[in-house]
């Protein structure tokens, strides 16, 4: 079922291609989180409303990846990609023109509607047609994409916001959808066909059967846990900068964001890494230096090491996913498809969520209590790991 045996187009393309993408797309998704008070002043709204714009986008990007998996088993992938990139191209070019919160909010839906069609399909695309030997460092290639996606969007969002205005962050990312567009279509090869025996009702009902599966059940924990503590992270992150007694500029921001790009090559070497100290250990080790890190960001109060202490956190978070996907990909069987599209489901609820909690306890208390809490989540994570065991192992 290797489709690439008679399309002319290498793995190491269509990995790279599937990376650019979801980066990108995932862009719209990110690039919110440092113009909460450029969204507050421009149509004069609290800061809880300002958060909703990138929330809502969030909610229904991943209510979409539940929708999209069972359509696309039952008419195809490739035409799903073409109808979501070209949905978001249309919705990010209105976005650019639009001066009211309401519509605002309305055309963010249609973009997450869009967006949704992509990661979640690309995802089950690799586990379908890729080589399994192939499939882990696919994996942490297309996922280092939306990793990167969480760090470059706030850079370019900050960048394009001083310089050229809010408007021209809507223009550019449109012509950009605009290009990966007209290369879905050109570049990606058509599945092969496959014959359905269910219906699509008897594959919606089929989620519920993952939730049988204990190990499965408690990697569906942890997708919601990890982007949930990333995007909180980086929220707590800009308004402890910002505040007394640093009183960073939006030029110091903006290289403290940088720092923690660096941590999502991880990401990429998750595959080599976890080979050589096992999956599990390589999971619960990174999640123990994502919830110390985490800790130690709540005690200090000098920005030098807060920043270093962020980088270490968003390699440790980066290291996590690819092989949270992997687990998921080996223990859901026959239903894998299913399995993937239901974790970026869980995924990005976790991360529409992460940022109103922080937001929230940052107006109850400062930001050790919103650290402290993070870094509570992530370590009750820690020692939910040992319940997961080797692939051999697993039910």
């Amino acid at each position: 079922m290797e489709i690439f045996k008679y399309e002319k187009i290498p793995i190491t393309i269509m990995t790279i291609f599937l990376s650019w993408a979801g980066l990108i797309i995932l862009i719209s998704m990110y690039f919110t989180i440092p113009l909460t008070e450029t969204w507050m002043s421009t149509f004069n709204i609290r800061e809880t409303k300002a958060i909703w714009i990138g929330s809502i986008f969030s909610l229904c990007y991943a209510l979409c990846c539940l929708i999209y998996g069972p359509l696309s088993d039952r008419f195809g992938r490739k035409i799903f990609l073409i109808f979501g990139i070209s949905l978001l191209t249309i919705a990010t070019f209105i976005c650019a023109f639009i001066d009211s919160y309401l519509y605002l909010l309305i055309v963010r839906i249609l973009q997450a509607i869009g967006a949704a069609a992509f990661v979640p399909i690309s995802l089950v695309y690799i586990a379908d047609v890729y080589p399994p030997q192939k499939r882990k460092r696919a994996f942490g290639f297309i996922t280092s994409g939306f990793l990167i996606a969480s760090v470059v969007a706030q850079l370019f969002a900050s960048v394009i916001n001083i310089y050229l205005g809010l408007r021209w962050i809507f223009i550019i990312l449109g012509i950009l959808y605009f290009i990966t567009c007209i290369l879905t279509i050109y570049l990606l090869p058509k599945e092969p066909p496959i014959k359905h025996k269910n219906s699509i009702f008897s594959n919606f009902l089929n989620i519920r059967n993952l939730l049988f599966n204990k190990q499965l059940s408690i990697s569906f924990s942890f997708s919601f846990i990890l982007l949930f503590a990333l995007i909180g992270m980086y929220t707590i992150f800009e308004a402890y900068l910002i505040a007394p007694p640093f009183h960073f500029s939006e030029h110091q921001v903006f290289l403290a964001r940088a720092v923690g790009l660096i941590g999502t090559v991880t990401c990429v070497l998750a595959g080599k890494i976890s080979d050589i100290f096992g999956e599990i250990k390589t999971f619960r080790f990174s999640l123990a230096i994502a919830s110390i890190t985490l800790f130690l960001m709540a005690f200090t109060n000098n920005a030098l090491f807060t920043t270093v202490f962020s980088l270490f956190f968003v390699a440790s978070i980066a290291l996590i996913v690819p092989i949270n996907i992997t687990l998921i990909s080996q223990r859901a069987g026959e239903q894998k498809g299913t399995a993937l599209l239901f974790n970026a489901f869980i995924l990005f609820v976790g991360a529409s969520v992460g940022p109103i909690l922080a937001t929230k306890l940052m107006q109850i208390s400062y930001s050790f209590l919103a650290f402290s809490t993070f870094s509570t989540i992530l370590l009750l994570g820690f020692f939910t790991s040992f319940l997961l065991k080797d692939e051999k192992s697993a039910p």
